[in-house]
């Protein structure tokens, strides 16, 4: 339900800033899916190849709508692509990324057959609940707003309502007394720390307040003259450096899961009601080691919510918090958005089967804990919306996918938006099928072939061990091949791929992991072994994806090596020749040739490295590189980035030396995390603060 409040959102235009103008059919695109969404048609599928850019046909859809946004992603790493390159589109309006800030999680369990009980056990990656608190803070004071999450969004999270309720706002010459104030804050799950000044805390120092707030890089500073406040202002917490004076703000509390006293001594009540009844149905079961758990834990986390207002695992209460009945829907961050914000969800194939499984995997588990007297019945209510309460609070949606499913196609009785001609001109590969007699020597040859031409191939089986098998027997022809499965770690595989396209090696072989995302446009061959093996690797909507990785090369084909076409082959290469034949007769009408798409590659990593080996010379090496846990996807810094200047400015030489080492830690440890745009944002900071390092040297400063 949404939030109730005078609190006005800051209204500003969606703006696309990009030297890029769309091309191809692009224009078409955007032009359609602008009619659609303006007829009020509720649904609306963008059928979009590889490489046409979908991401950017959906910024400047955006700015024609002038509606706030959520864009969905089956995962973290394309959330993270797709915020980054739409933050590069709209540098000005609010792009924010919400998923699930837990770096490693293991939920709640208990296995009956072997009396084990699993606790919780969980590690939250402090920049990613930044980022979720930025999130909702931006969806209540400004319109400009477009969040890419992942399917974790439709996961309980707190009454908007109480949370705006609790916000505190503040204002120059407005009466408060301050320890009321200070009382405010710690009930806003703030916390004082005159020492240690982190994100979430709080210091006092004589009439003066300063506050992290749980969604911010930078500090608010409250200066206070008696009961009065004199003065407000926004500053970098490590300087001091006031970055500008406010003459209102408001401190949103630095959890979701927030209530008042009021609130808290309601669901206190509930929960010991539901508690009594509970513990009463269990004893008539004859359970009594199940009533006992029960009863000694719930009385624990009764206890602690009454004296410091929260304690572990206090999501599992969350209906009573809410004060919603047995079997509600949560409050979700699709609560927090205004009534008319457009949904896209990308990669739709993948993303609606997950909306649709994640209530009944959540709830298998949560009833083996409430039969077993592990937590309350209330505990099932805390959970994901079920895929008709989704439906419920979404508006208009527009699908985007390569390969549609049937539920998206069914929504909008086939009538789809296509935008499958490249701007680059390039056109999708050529569909060769040949016969599996003999196609490992046939796989050779066209291997050695592509190799004298400096370009590189993809090998995709149907199982690990036909991929180990087929690696070995590569090496041994002396074929300069990698093996690419499940167990190499995220950024090893970003390793491998950029060899790959470099020409360390010829020959990448893999399972599954050669689909949507992937590009490299090096790649001129795409070989699917055992094409005819139905199944759900072989299926229409994997083969396109599949072949969608030969589409970034001029001379791209696949080999498909099969003794008979499959249904899904056959759909499959239908769907790729249309597709072809369309964008051939677009390249000839327009007089269009083909250009070979040549992206840097891993710029980032080399910009990095590069960085590494100019701090070693400048501070005289030795430094100790970090392997902790790193800041996230992040575009983190609005500000701090720009700040690297003023803060050197004010610093002793030896201070600045630290600092240029700790921030070239970071800059690593988030190019480990694959978050690239902080590790930019990073690089960039370095470089100013070592000019400025390098300065003071020439100039004798200390």
């Amino acid at each position: 339900m949404r939030p109730v409040t005078d609190l006005q959102r800051r209204v500003a235009p969606f703006e696309v800033v990009t030297e890029m103008t769309p091309s191809g059919d692009q224009p078409t695109a955007i032009t359609e899916l602008e009619r659609r969404v303006k007829a009020g048609e509720k649904d609306s599928v963008l059928l979009g190849a590889t490489g046409t850019g979908k991401t950017a046909s959906i910024a400047w859809l955006i700015e024609r709508l002038q509606r706030p946004a959520l864009v969905m992603q089956p995962n973290k790493t394309l959330a993270a692509q797709f915020a980054n390159e739409l933050r590069e589109m709209l540098p000005n309006n609010a792009v924010e990324y919400f998923v699930s800030y837990y770096d490693y999680y293991q939920p709640e369990a208990y296995v009956p057959q072997s009396d084990t009980y699993i606790e919780k056990d969980s590690s939250i990656n402090d920049e990613v609940e930044r980022l979720r608190h930025s999130a909702t803070n931006s969806l209540l004071t400004r319109r400009d707003t477009i969040v890419v999450a992942s399917v974790s969004c439709i996961y309980g999270l707190g009454t908007p309502q109480e949370y705006v309720d609790r916000m505190a706002r503040l204002r120059v010459g407005m009466d408060v007394d301050r320890d009321q104030l200070l009382r405010r804050l710690v009930d806003m799950q703030y916390t004082r720390n005159d020492l240690a000044f982190t994100r979430g805390t709080f210091r006092v120092r004589g009439d003066t307040i300063e506050i992290i707030p749980k969604y911010e890089e930078l500090a608010v500073r409250i200066e206070m003259f008696g009961d009065e406040i004199e003065k407000l202002a926004t500053m970098h917490p490590l300087t001091g450096e006031v970055i500008t004076e406010d003459e209102e703000l408001y401190i949103f509390p630095a959890s979701h899961y927030i209530a008042g006293e009021q609130r808290m001594a309601a669901a206190v009540a509930g929960i010991e009601a539901e508690l009594s009844e509970r513990l009463a149905e269990l004893e008539r079961q004859g359970k009594l080691l199940e009533a006992q758990r029960l009863r000694m834990r719930t009385t624990y986390d009764i206890e602690m919510m009454r004296q410091i207002g929260t304690c572990s695992g206090i999501e599992n209460y969350s209906r009573h918090l809410d004060g919603r009945e047995a079997g509600s829907a949560p409050n979700t961050l699709l609560d927090y958005f205004p009534e008319d914000f457009l949904l896209v969800l990308d990669e739709s194939h993948q993303t609606v089967p997950q909306i649709g499984a994640m209530y009944e995997g959540d709830a298998s588990r949560k009833r083996t804990l409430v039969d077993h007297g592990f937590r309350l019945p209330s505990a099932l209510d805390n959970r994901p919306l079920k895929w008709e309460e989704f439906l419920e609070r979404i508006g208009q949606t527009v699908y985007l996918s390569a390969t549609p499913g049937p539920y998206e196609l069914g929504r909008v009785k086939g009538e789809v938006v296509e935008q499958v001609i490249r701007p680059t001109g390039l056109v999708d590969p050529e569909i060769v099928v040949k016969p599996t007699k003999g196609q490992i020597d046939d796989l050779v040859h066209e291997i050695r072939e592509r190799a004298e031409r400096d370009e590189r191939v993809l090998v995709t089986t149907l199982t690990k061990k036909m991929s180990e098998d087929l690696t070995d027997y590569l090496l041994e022809l002396g074929i300069r091949v990698r093996y690419l499965h499940s167990e190499v770690d995220t950024l090893r595989r970003i390793e491998l791929l950029r060899e790959l396209r470099t020409g360390e090696f010829d020959v990448l072989v893999g399972i599954n992991l050669l689909r949507e995302g992937l590009d490299l446009p090096e790649v001129s061959l795409v070989s699917i072994l055992d094409a005819d093996k139905e199944g759900f690797l072989r299926s229409e909507t994997s083969l396109i994806q599949t072949i969608g990785r030969a589409a970034r090369n001029v001379s791209g084909q696949v080999h498909m090596y099969a003794d008979k076409v499959t249904p899904s082959m056959e759909r499959a290469i239908d769907e790729t020749n249309r597709r072809r034949a369309k964008q051939m007769a677009y390249n000839e009408a327009n007089g269009i040739d083909p250009q070979p798409l040549r992206k840097r590659i891993a710029d980032i990593l080399d910009s990095l490295q590069r960085e590494d080996a100019d701090t070693d010379r400048l501070l005289g090496g030795g430094r100790q590189q970090s392997r902790g846990k790193a800041p996230v996807p992040g575009f983190g810094g609005r500000a701090a980035g720009q700040h690297a200047k003023a803060i050197a400015g004010e610093m002793p030489r030896a201070q600045m030396e630290s600092l240029i080492d700790s921030l070239t830690e970071q800059m690593h440890q988030a190019a480990a995390d694959l978050q690239f745009e902080v590790a930019a944002r990073l690089r960039d900071e370095i470089k100013e603060l070592k000019r400025e390092l390098r300065d003071m040297r020439e100039a004798g400063v200390k």
